[in-house]
Formats: structure tokens, C-alpha cells, sequence
């Protein structure tokens, strides 16, 4: 039996549609794999060692007229209550939502990176990026969580 822990971080419901889409799925699909969520404010330092995987998601947000932030809540997750975990042979996971009326529109996934390395952690696979809306890009989730399951594989 595998697991996969969850960390996501959404305001409008955007991303929270994402990640459940992702459970479900996986739920369907890979029998021997147990799935956490965890909402980002919910989330403390040791939580971010749970599960064989780790999947961090979060939409881009502009703060102080700065484009390409984390969701507040992610931020605030990653920068102050988990910001001295030690990744190291974590495997982790990411999604990032954005939207196209900015320039920077998924530069979270940079800031995801940032963290990823200065805390020792390496991203398994290739970041999920949902551009706009994401109810009718659900496909794109499922065809995505088989790149997500070689996380374990690489793992085990």
C-alpha cells in the first residue's frame, strides 16, 4: 500500500476542484493507494513528511502589485510554519493554477522550485500548470496523475 499526502492551498475553489479531480481519479484507478488532503492553513511543519509521496498545490496570486505568488495560505505555509523541513528524499509533487490575464501566470511553480531546492526536496516529476479555469480541463488532471504515479515507482 502507497500514499500520497496532499497539501493545497485555494481561495476560490479552483484549486481544491483540482485536487479533488486528482483523488478521485486515483481512487478509480490505483487501488493500492491511500490519498490525503490537507488544506494549507490546516497544514503544520511535520505534515509536510507524510504520506510516500508529497503533492503541493496552489494557485499564482499578485501581491503588492508583484505578480507570481504563491496562494496566501501556501505561502504563509511554506514560509513560516514549514520553513525548515528538510526534504531530502522526499518525493514531491506540484500543481499550480494561474491565469492568463497576467504576464506571470504560473510562476508559482518557480516559487514552488525555490522552496523545493533550498529545503533539499527534488519535484518527481513534472509540475501540473492549469491555465484558466480548470472545470472542463479535468482530463488533463487524470492523464497527469499517471506522470504522478512514477513518483512512486522511483521511490520504492
Amino acid at each position: 500500500m502507497f500514499s500520497l499526502h496532499i497539501i493545497y492551498a485555494s481561495t476560490s475553489g479552483n484549486t481544491e476542484h483540482v485536487v479533488e479531480t486528482l483523488k478521485e481519479h486515483l481512487s478509480v484507478t490505483q487501488k493500492d493507494l491511500t490519498v490525503t488532503i490537507q488544506k494549507a492553513e490546516e497544514a503544520k511543519a511535520d505534515d509536510i513528511q507524510k504520506g510516500d509521496v508529497l503533492l503541493l498545490a496552489s494557485s499564482t496570486w499578485n501581491y503588492d502589485a508583484v505578480e507570481g505568488y504563491l496562494n496566501m495560505h501556501m505561502r504563509e505555509f511554506l514560509e513560516k510554519r514549514a520553513k525548515d523541513v528538510d526534504l531530502s528524499g522526499k518525493p514531491v509533487g506540484l500543481i499550480i493554477l494561474g491565469d492568463d490575464r497576467y504576464y506571470y501566470t504560473g510562476r508559482g511553480t518557480e516559487r514552488f522550485m525555490q522552496y523545493l531546492m533550498s529545503h533539499n526536496g527534488k519535484s518527481c516529476t513534472m509540475p501540473l500548470i492549469i491555465i484558466n479555469d480548470p472545470y472542463g480541463q479535468e482530463e488533463k488532471v487524470t492523464e497527469w496523475s499517471d506522470k504522478l504515479m512514477t513518483c512512486f515507482e522511483k521511490k520504492s
